[in-house]
């Protein structure tokens, strides 16, 4: 017995591989593309254990992916490769389309072929778990309800256009073939391995580097925010558990605005490491006085708002709390600690994922002052 893994050494994929393994003594093929987004340095603790098998590999090779699922006989594939980052796909979004739709569509029909090979119990009890985002519902006023399974769909990014088209493609195999499958729908994640563009690493290490924090337009964008490994337990939980063809919905009950979550991990980061210990570059880069800042707070600059930008997602995960008796064991206090502590023990990781390229892409994506510049 084994389970097919996609994007296994992504942010999510690789928490997923880690504590799959941690709690579960199952096999895992991971197949991932290693784009600039996986890094097989989150999976090193993994090194030598025979239970995983990594492979470099797209899952647009269709060929490849129906040899992989022939020789490893996997009773389960939870596909999580997709290309994730909102700006990126305002910026480029045909890679979106490529893998998060093509991608996606060719996944599926090796799957499908694969299922139809199977018989007995085998053909039975197989899953494929397509993991997606909140993006898809849109964006909700403020006093709105959250988002619940029902809502209708009205993405507004090409990311979570693409996203949704996934999502669609999903349910159509299953009511058009049959093909035995669930759908999560997440919040905002957040944890260790995260790759530092997205909003809580990049203060993080850009806190560190003594770096302006770029906070988008008036920083009110209220997300739920959902730890990491939470997720993780969720996926396991429907994928052992869930009725086949349904949609969970998966979040951490932790509603925020963006810059609530900046002056957070300042405010943490001010505990843990306090300015003293921050490197002279903090006062260099800044152009100010050389008078280190009171806390962190003081990087904090409001940069123009990205295009098309939802104010709010919100959550319900009140279906997977009834149904499959699953709830999130972090509150956010706690993950945001866990997750500033691991980035302050681990910066060689992080040091590893910034190339060149990725500097390169925070300094386009950032750049451009909003009218407000100080928190």
């Amino acid at each position: 017995m084994s389970i097919f893994v996609t994007g296994g050494a992504g942010f999510i994929g690789g928490n997923f591989v880690l504590d799959w393994l941690g709690a579960i003594d199952e096999p895992v093929i991971n197949l991932d593309k290693l784009t600039y987004a996986g890094n097989r340095e989150t999976l090193a603790s993994l090194a030598g254990d025979e239970r995983h098998i990594f492979i470099q590999g797209d899952i647009s090779d269709t060929d490849r992916v129906s040899q992989l699922l022939t020789r490893y006989r996997p009773r389960a594939i939870v596909h999580f490769a997709a290309e994730s980052h909102v700006d990126r796909s305002i910026h480029g979004p045909e890679a979106f389309i490529q893998t998060n739709i093509v991608g996606t569509f060719r996944l599926l029909d090796a799957a499908r072929t694969y299922w139809n090979s199977l018989e007995g119990e085998a053909k039975a009890d197989f899953r494929l778990l397509h993991v997606s985002t909140d993006e898809v519902y849109g964006s909700l006023a403020k006093d709105a309800p959250a988002f619940t399974e029902a809502h209708r769909y009205e993405p507004n990014s090409p990311y979570s256009a693409s996203k949704a088209a996934g999502d669609h493609l999903v349910r159509a195999y299953h009511h058009t073939y049959g093909l035995p499958v669930l759908t999560t729908n997440c919040s905002n994640n957040y944890g260790p391995y995260h790759f530092p563009e997205k909003l809580i690493p990049l203060v993080i290490v850009n806190a560190l580097a003594g770096k302006p924090l770029p906070v988008y337009g008036d920083g009110q964008q209220i997300r739920d925010w959902l730890y990491v490994k939470d997720h993780c337990s969720a996926i396991r939980r429907v994928l052992e558990a869930g009725r086949v063809g349904e949609v969970y919905n998966i979040g951490g009950w932790n509603e925020k605005p963006n810059i609530d979550i900046v002056h957070t991990v300042c405010d943490i980061l001010d505990e843990l490491r306090p300015l003293k210990l921050v490197s002279r570059e903090w006062r260099v880069d800044s152009g100010k006085d050389m008078t280190p800042p009171p806390t962190y707070r003081a990087l904090i600059t409001f940069v123009k708002d990205r295009p098309g930008h939802d104010r709010r997602y919100a959550i319900d995960a009140s279906k997977i709390a009834r149904e499959l008796g699953w709830k999130p064991a972090e509150t956010f206090a706690t993950g945001i600690r866990k997750t500033v502590q691991w980035y302050l023990e681990n910066p060689q990781w992080v040091a590893n994922v910034q190339s060149g390229a990725y500097r390169e892409w925070v300094e386009k994506n950032y750049s451009g002052p909003a009218e407000k510049t100080t928190a």
